[in-house]
């Protein structure tokens, strides 16, 4: 039981930090990056891509390591419930782009160098995924565990 809401408590902060970044960036920091100049732009976003990797990086981890044991075990309480699997599933491959939009913009692939200098697109689908996720959890959670009748 203790690991069960240590692994909760992981997976909802996570995405409180992640999913609040994401906002903080996509509609605080980049509107305020267009006051200044190109080198203070430069050393000001080369500064948080430096730090908010590790943060990306970790999150993605802790998300995949308690998102896996929340959803094992999850599945006994939902067996034959095709709403509730389809619905994580779902959840799921939205937060596995999600997952590869952070790593893109926090990277230093030259493929995606483009992506970094012009990331308003990649953040604002992220912040409409990340909040598709989060309504997806919550109705998940609130529907609670139904009975199918065989």
């Amino acid at each position: 039981m203790l690991i069960d809401v240590i692994s909760r408590v992981t997976h909802v902060t996570t995405a409180i930090t992640l999913v609040g970044g994401c906002l903080f960036m996509g509609l605080v920091l980049l509107p305020s990056l267009k006051l200044l100049d190109d080198e203070q732009r430069d050393r000001l976003t080369d500064g948080i891509r430096g730090r908010w990797k590790r943060f990306v990086h970790g999150g993605i981890a802790l998300f995949l390591i308690s998102g896996f044991y929340n959803y094992y075990r999850a599945i006994p309480n939902h067996d034959g419930d095709g709403l509730y699997h389809a619905l994580v599933g779902t959840k799921m491959l939205l937060a596995l782009i999600v997952f590869f939009f952070a790593s893109v913009l926090v990277g230093r692939s030259a493929k995606f160098e483009k992506w970094r200098q012009q990331p308003q697109f990649i953040l604002r689908a992220m912040i409409v995924l990340s909040l598709l996720i989060v309504a997806i959890s919550g109705f998940l959670k609130i529907r609670g565990i139904v009975e199918v009748i065989s």
